[in-house]
């Protein structure tokens, strides 16, 4: 298992001094959210596309996905009322899974909460709404080689799709080699009926899951909070998980960089010791 660093964690450093250091405290890889490059990540120009795969390639850190996808540009969303937004945003998605596939990136993890809501009332036409435009990402993501993933979210924060089976039941549906699923711990311990162990075990041996989220409820890093994270590698390793995962906290104490070095680090000894 590959253990990328979801580059918004240290945002604030440069792109190469990312890169640089990802490679010194033992990542595998970066995963990029879209809005750290550009306001329009989609229409990234040619010249910054290729200073990006230069620069991962000269510190040796390959681009292994792409999430948080939605936040830029402003005001997407896949479930609006607005026709014209929805084939905007569909744009988008398309159009990432081209910066992806140009990047190497394998992988691009769709959770973006705030672009998928649903309103009360009108739950059932919004969620046709969202899978239509899964749809149109996957045809997309076949078309590029690469795999979009429609990552199941927290209740918390959305009402589209907050569990893996959910998740599962819409791959299923769209029927597409361009559409799986991915598993976030953080979204799993508010949303999942049973232990994330338990999930791991049933869906990996489906295929359907190819990423994962490292994190914790509390939005901090693993190991920063109540969550086992032992048994959740545990399981990983006993369904035969080979895919990649990243580690993707939402509060960085004391900063950004300390954070990633302690979740990389508190990871790795658990992987170490279950050798």
């Amino acid at each position: 298992m590959k253990i990328s660093l979801c580059n918004e964690v240290i945002a604030a450093l440069s792109f190469e001094d990312q890169c640089r250091f990802i490679r010194a405290t033992g990542y595998d890889g970066i995963e990029i959210a879209p809005f750290t490059l550009s306001g329009e990540p989609h229409k990234l120009p040619q010249s910054r596309k290729n200073e990006i795969k230069r620069i991962s390639s000269d510190h040796g850190v390959p681009i292994t996905s792409l999430h948080y996808l939605m936040v830029a540009p402003k005001g997407l969303s896949i479930t609006s009322e607005d026709a014209a937004l929805r084939m905007r945003s569909v744009e988008v998605m398309c159009a990432l899974c081209d910066l992806a596939a140009e990047l190497g990136a394998k992988l691009l993890i769709h959770g973006s909460p705030n672009q998928r809501l649903l309103e009360a009332g009108k739950e059932a036409e919004q969620t046709k709404y969202g899978i239509e435009c899964f749809a149109k990402a996957a045809d997309a993501a076949a078309k590029a080689g690469v795999a979009y993933l429609l990552e199941p979210m927290s209740i918390k924060s959305t009402g589209f799709v907050n569990t893996v089976e959910q998740a599962v039941n819409v791959v299923r549906e769209i029927n597409s080699p361009g559409l799986k699923t991915m598993l976030d711990c953080s979204a799993a311990g508010h949303s999942e009926k049973e232990p994330i162990p338990d999930v791991l075990k049933k869906w990996i041996p489906s295929g359907l899951i190819a990423h994962i989220h490292f994190n914790d409820p509390n939005r901090r890093g693993p190991g920063e909070g109540d969550l086992a994270i032992a048994p959740i590698v545990e399981s990983l390793r006993l369904s035969g998980y080979r895919g990649n995962a990243a580690i993707e906290p939402f509060i960085y104490e004391p900063d950004g960089p300390a954070c990633a070095a302690r979740s990389i680090g508190y990871l790795r000894g658990i992987m170490e010791s279950q050798r």
